[in-house]
């Protein structure tokens, strides 16, 4: 189906109206991000249990694939978030701690810091080459007069992952589970929609750049 396929995730940055909804994947898809870690969370919090607390989030991970295969939806969220949650859980369950449940999705950020700074450095932000595989513009888009914008959303993602590992770290190393669940889960989804928009908004090619023709080219008459 065409809203399964197009206009998802990082797809919102070549959209004409940006949607928030279709940026984290639908309804299913922030249910299916938030699902489990919220779960994970409270049941721990209720029984003081890790047990308990990996079991019925990792339930939801599963069942998520499962509603989906039966639907014969597309499976890449519902597994890849699966994938994460089973990391999370094996994480936690051998070292016995509930705080290290979060722990693999910090490893994550503090990855995804270091290949934005990276790209920004070696001079191919890693915004410009997905904006640019995105619309199929390849060739040219790091001379293009969109090149400094791409810098500078580069530069917005690092602070985004930044500023997750900064408040969350140190809740990880405090052991607060109850609070690192919550941080998570409000600079995960919410924090990475806004994000995504603040992107779409700089990114988005002015009108001379898309119309390139003249106006007093005839109709028809191909641009140059």
């Amino acid at each position: 189906m065409t809203e399964e396929r197009a206009g998802r995730g990082v797809g919102q940055l070549a959209a004409e109206e940006f949607d928030f909804m279709a940026a984290v994947g639908g309804v299913r898809g922030l249910v299916e991000s938030i699902a489990p870690g919220l779960v994970f969370v409270v049941v721990f919090l209720i029984t003081r249990e890790l047990l308990p607390a990996l079991v019925a989030s990792s339930a939801l991970a599963v069942l998520a694939v499962v509603v989906r295969l039966v639907q014969r939806t597309p499976l890449t969220q519902a597994f890849s978030g699966m994938l994460g949650v089973a990391i999370s859980v094996v994480w936690a369950w051998q070292t016995g701690e509930a705080a290290n449940f979060f722990q693999w999705g910090l490893w994550v950020n503090a990855a995804y810091l270091v290949g934005t700074v990276l790209s920004i450095l070696v001079r191919w932000p890693l915004v410009g080459a997905i904006v640019a595989l995105i619309r199929g513009e390849w060739e040219g888009w790091r001379s293009s007069p969109m090149y400094r914008r791409y810098v500078m959303a580069t530069w917005l993602w690092a602070g985004l992952f930044a500023a997750r590992l900064a408040v969350q770290v140190p809740l990880l190393l405090d052991d607060a589970v109850g609070w690192l669940g919550t941080a998570k889960l409000l600079m995960g989804v919410p924090l990475f929609a806004v994000v995504i928009w603040l992107t779409w908004l700089m990114v988005r090619e002015p009108e001379e750049l898309r119309e390139p023709a003249s106006a007093g080219s005839p109709p028809g008459t191909p641009p140059h």
